[in-house]
């Protein structure tokens, strides 16, 4: 597994774990987030090619934000 696939596994987790939190199913979330139910499933199992801007309307939808620091 590569790095990034390890991350977007690790993004896809989090993002479960919080629609779980607020009680939300995959399809609320993704009418939440303007996207289809598809592309929550995919992002939830770290799907690497999914959309950046999809994925910042559902992270939003979830109160969450993506964050970007120097290593």
């Amino acid at each position: 597994m590569t790095r990034a696939t390890s991350k977007t596994k690790d993004l896809g987790a989090a993002v479960r774990r919080r629609r779980r939190e607020a009680g939300l199913t995959q399809e609320r979330l993704a009418a939440l987030a303007g996207v289809g139910t598809r592309f929550v499933s995919e992002l939830e199992r770290g799907k690497p090619t999914v959309q950046l801007g999809k994925t910042l309307d559902v992270l939003e939808s979830l109160g969450l934000e993506l964050r970007v620091d120097a290593r």
